[in-house]
């Protein structure tokens, strides 16, 4: 019989309680998503860039990237009758389009980070989805709160914190990151549970960012985490839909390989070292021509190069000027597997240490 409590978020209820990350661009599809939440977990599309926007004109990209994401949702639906949740940046520029269709499309759970979702609710006035914003601080959590409690009477039905181990672009500054406190997980954590006792505010609180195995998710568990949330171990799956090149960045990188740099859109981002990486370390610029500015942070005039481009072509496989983010861990993968046996693993390793 497993030790582990399942994740309920309102009347939904995910066992084992992990929530596979959103990871654009095109690492999260419908392929990873769907074999996700078949196992009884949360499975993520990553909505970022999921149009052909290298190859439409100008005035197509937002039109594509829409699109896409009802399709990948239709997608998702034909291989599992299980909730499912989107992954929606706040940067993006067409950030209340996505929005709209997930509730459109009445998506389970809509998941937001990289900016403080302080309006999401005013899509959803009807409560036909789950809100769960992603922060990194107990403060950002109470801003969040109290904005939505005096606009939208309404609370997040769940929060997600990540900390400074994730993959991609991150929510610390780089002095943050180079003055790692390697328990910093946890102690957001505990503040970000004391801030709800203290406010009387019950919903359930999922940890993210360089939680690798089941033992390293029991711990937070164990201390009253009602869940995790795990990314860069589902990159190496079977169903992950990245390309098998993308996947082999991970199973060959050595754990000095994981390094940060400096997006062109004005973030930290956590990336597997290549030849590509030290180029633009060392300042090469890719001239490009911005199709549309898909991040709102981003200043296409003076970027030295197209970070969604670089994205797409990571996913597809291609690295000559190209990088693969990941997280602190990612080194640690040895081996592609299918889902359900990651999940399998994961589910033993928990109750071993629970």
């Amino acid at each position: 019989m497993s030790k582990i409590k399942p994740l309920r978020i309102g009347e939904l209820e995910f066992f084992p309680p992990i929530i596979q990350g959103g990871m654009g661009v095109r690492v999260s599809k419908s392929g990873l998503a769907s074999a996700v939440a078949n196992t009884g977990c949360v499975g993520t599309i990553s909505s970022v860039g999921l149009g052909d926007f290298e190859n439409v004109p100008d005035k197509e990209c937002v039109s594509a990237n829409n699109a896409a994401l009802r399709n990948e949702i239709a997608r998702t639906r034909a291989f599992t009758d299980r909730p499912f949740a989107v992954n929606i940046m706040g940067v993006l520029t067409n950030y209340p389009d996505l929005v709209k269709i997930c509730v459109e499309e009445k998506v389970a759970i809509i998941i937001s980070g990289a900016s403080l979702p302080l309006d999401l609710p005013k899509y959803d006035p009807e409560k036909i989805v789950k809100l769960i914003p992603i922060v990194s601080s107990a403060r950002a959590l109470s801003i969040i709160i109290k904005k939505w409690q005096k606009n939208y009477n309404r609370v997040p039905d769940g929060v997600i914190i990540e900390g400074p181990l994730a993959g991609g672009h991150l929510g610390y500054s780089l002095e943050e990151l180079n003055n790692l406190d390697p328990d910093s997980l946890f102690t957001i954590f505990t503040d970000v549970k004391k801030y709800l006792a203290d406010s009387s505010i019950n919903i359930p609180v999922i940890v993210a960012g360089g939680i690798f195995d089941g033992r390293e998710a029991a711990r937070f568990l164990r201390a009253g985490a009602d869940g995790v949330q795990m990314a860069t171990r589902f990159v190496c799956t079977d169903e992950c839909d990245a390309h098998i090149n993308f996947k082999m960045k991970y199973i060959k990188a050595e754990k000095e390989d994981i390094t940060i740099i400096n997006s062109p859109v004005g973030l930290p981002g956590r990336v597997i070292m290549n030849p590509f990486v030290r180029r633009v370390m060392a300042g090469e610029r890719v001239p490009f021509q911005c199709h549309y500015q898909c991040l709102k942070t981003c200043d296409p005039a003076r970027s030295p190069y197209c970070i969604a481009k670089v994205l797409a072509d990571a996913a597809s496989g291609n690295f000559e000027k190209a990088f693969a983010f990941a997280g602190q861990n990612a080194y640690r993968c040895k081996e592609i597997i299918p889902v359900k046996k990651l999940v399998s693993i994961l589910v033993d390793e928990m109750n071993e240490s629970i």
